[in-house]
């Protein structure tokens, strides 16, 4: 072989090398990006079912929460109904009340008007109290001569231990 066809094999050889070697490095580089590509894309697929595992726990924690106010709204509704029942109730015992009161007052009405007669019937009835009341006087004097001797039974009425009782004195 000439020397010419020589270092024409030996330039073919030397682009072929470098041609496998841009492609190896090419292939070196594709597989590292693909790499790291897949490694984020792995992170990324593990956040996202992180963020969904909590999403699943807040929707079932708010399905929860909504149950229990639902729950309480059912009986807020429930004692909303019984206390305007109540409150219905009440205000009926007040009308009846107040029909009650008007029948009272109107009575009263009339009981004022009976009154102003018997003012009159009472002047003439407090005359002869005056009268009485004499007679009453003198009728006290005997009473209090009585009341001496009175003072011992009541005494005893008083305390009924000293009945029951004589021997504690």
């Amino acid at each position: 072989m000439t020397s010419t066809e020589n270092n024409s094999g030996s330039k073919r050889s030397f682009i072929a090398n470098l041609l496998i070697f841009i492609v190896l490095i090419c292939a070196g580089g594709g597989f590292y990006f693909m790499g790291m590509f897949m490694y984020n894309m792995g992170n990324d697929m593990t956040n996202m079912t992180k963020s969904v595992v909590q999403m699943t726990k807040d929707v079932h924690s708010m399905a929860s929460d909504m149950n229990g106010m639902a729950g309480n709204m059912n009986q807020m509704a429930k004692s909303m109904v019984d206390g305007q029942q109540k409150m219905g109730d009440d205000f009926a015992q007040v009308a009846g009340d107040m029909r009650i009161m008007t029948s009272s007052m109107a009575g009263m009405s009339k009981d004022m008007s009976g009154l102003g007669r018997h003012i009159g019937t009472m002047n003439v009835n407090m005359a002869e109290m005056n009268q009485s009341m004499g007679r009453m006087s003198q009728d006290m004097a005997t009473m209090n001569n009585s009341m001496g001797a009175m003072r011992y039974d009541i005494n005893k009425f008083t305390k009924p231990e000293n009945i029951m009782m004589p021997f504690m004195r």
